[in-house]
């Protein structure tokens, strides 16, 4: 996800975790060691996923450490170490998205990655729909909506891409460079599958010429909607979810499906093919899969869990939105094309 800290509303304490013990494959006995695993900065920290994913794992396997690591450019650091023959030092990706898996394969004469599907329990009953890597490398454990989130007193729910261009959405839009920011991306990408790649950056002039704002990344673009400097954002489906309750004014969270889409954004996970614990990196992936792990994630990376028949219920269920019809590309359609896309994006668009 890569956008927020969630600080769960709902905590679990030490006798929730203990219930977990046995819940995913292995045996505590025979796993030990140190796992490091590679991620986002929000997907650690207090309340968050991945700090209730260490102590849960850690519970059921009391010989095994779970470290994270940050890098500040994310799955670039590795595919650049990996080009130079440099350690990976790392056993786990967890986050990656389809256009980044694809940039590695494209960059990479080496596999930075382990095919591990068939041996990771649980990746079977993953949603097919989410399955981006046709070689069986990345497990999704979650995906998002990308959408927008719009303030229904300022503005009249946007209903089409065209109706962006219309003179009563006149500066009212902020969204995110597609050069660094998933969400910035998945929106690009979403313009493409609405106007083809040989009009989106047409219907993007529009929306310069409509007063479109790019920031940086998702932060500071809902901080500048949280301002008021706009009265719609590029989002997530999900923003009900962390936004709602009494003191919540729920006219400033409302989703927009432009075309009734919103583009599916699945995560993945992945064991580096140079892992020095391997085992431990299967087994830790099996439990991120298990349904309890997947209800977690959900409402703490505030994302639909990526396991068929997972329903976390609670706040999340009520106000979770999904999209009418999802859209995508798939890896084949990514594959020599993505890095073009947002090169002439950033070329024309960004830097205007």
């Amino acid at each position: 996800m890569k956008r927020r800290t969630f600080l769960a509303r709902t905590g679990i304490g030490a006798a929730g975790v203990t219930a977990l013990a046995g819940c995913s494959g292995g045996s505590s006995e025979s796993l030990n060691g140190t796992l490091t695993v590679a991620t986002y900065s929000s997907f650690t920290g207090e309340g968050t996923a991945g700090n209730w994913l260490k102590s849960a794992f850690e519970s059921e396997h009391p010989d095994a450490t779970v470290e994270f690591r940050t890098p500040e450019s994310g799955i670039n650091q590795f595919i650049q170490r990996k080009a130079e023959g440099a350690p990976i030092d790392a056993d786990v990706f967890v986050g990656l998205n389809t256009g980044e898996l694809v940039r590695a394969d494209e960059e990479l004469d080496d596999a930075l990655f382990a095919a591990t599907t068939d041996s990771v329990d649980g990746a079977d009953s993953v949603k097919p729909s989410l399955n981006f890597d046709p070689d069986g490398r990345v497990i999704p454990y979650d995906t998002g909506y990308i959408s927008l989130v719009y303030d229904e007193g300022a503005v009249d729910e946007p209903t089409t891409f065209d109706t962006l261009l219309e003179p009563g959405y006149e500066d009212a839009l902020i969204t995110q460079n597609a050069q660094q920011s998933d969400p910035g991306r998945a929106f690009l990408l979403w313009t493409i599958a609405a106007k083809g790649a040989d009009g989106y950056l047409d219907y993007w002039q529009g929306l310069l010429d409509n007063g479109v704002r790019i920031l940086s990344d998702w932060q500071p673009a809902y901080q500048a909607y949280t301002n008021e400097e706009a009265p719609m954002v590029v989002s997530y489906s999900t923003d009900q979810v962390y936004y709602h309750g009494e003191d919540v004014d729920m006219s400033r969270h409302q989703v927009g499906f432009l075309n009734d889409q919103g583009y599916a954004n699945p995560e993945g996970m992945a064991q580096f093919a140079d892992a020095d614990n391997p085992e431990l990196a299967r087994e830790f992936m099996s439990f991120v899969l298990s349904e309890e792990a997947q209800s977690e994630i959900a409402v703490r990376n505030v994302q639909f869990p990526a396991v068929e028949g997972v329903e976390p219920g609670g706040d999340f269920g009520e106000y979770a939105l999904e999209p009418p019809e999802p859209v995508t590309f798939s890896y084949d359609e990514l594959a020599g094309n993505v890095e073009g896309w947002i090169d002439e994006w950033a070329r024309q668009i960004a830097s205007n």
